[in-house]
């Protein structure tokens, strides 16, 4: 599962609280729908917009998303507002997610986090070097990758 949560962080606007809070939201749904196709998210994805108390705000909020989420190829199903006031959604896995192919689940905490694979270590530090001339230190298993790549 998914969870997006949406705040204003420092910035409550010039004008009225409403009407940041309700832009706040609009700009929030289309970098939802950017980053939900760009990382290739899947599965139940629940977003919690700023509290509206306005219901034609929630409205014309939903319907941004859901217009934002139609350019997107992969099947979507918005389920509006629950009753806690979270959009739930979901979005057809097509593959796995772009941190699941550069990442492995943690050896420490066992999957709650997750940390670089060798492969995705190796291709960082040829990016790098092709940048810089300069020394690096690694670990053995990743300069024998880095060498059997090569």
């Amino acid at each position: 599962m998914t969870t997006v949560d949406i705040n204003t962080g420092a910035f409550v606007g010039h004008r009225n609280l409403d009407d940041t809070i309700f832009n706040t939201n609009i700009e929030a749904t289309q970098a939802i729908a950017r980053q939900l196709r760009l990382r290739n998210l899947g599965g139940i994805i629940i977003i919690d917009f700023i509290d509206m108390n306005n219901e034609d705000h929630r409205r014309r909020v939903l319907h941004s998303l859901e217009q934002a989420l139609s350019k997107d190829r992969v099947k979507t199903s918005v389920n509006g507002f629950s009753a806690l006031g979270l959009v739930e959604m979901t979005r057809k896995r097509t593959r796995e997610s772009i941190e699941h192919v550069l990442c492995n689940e943690c050896p420490t905490c066992h999957g709650r986090g997750t940390v670089k694979t060798v492969e995705t270590v190796c291709y960082e530090i040829i990016i790098r070097a092709r940048l810089f001339v300069s020394t690096m230190l690694t670990t053995p298993t990743v300069s024998w990758s880095m060498l059997l790549r090569q």
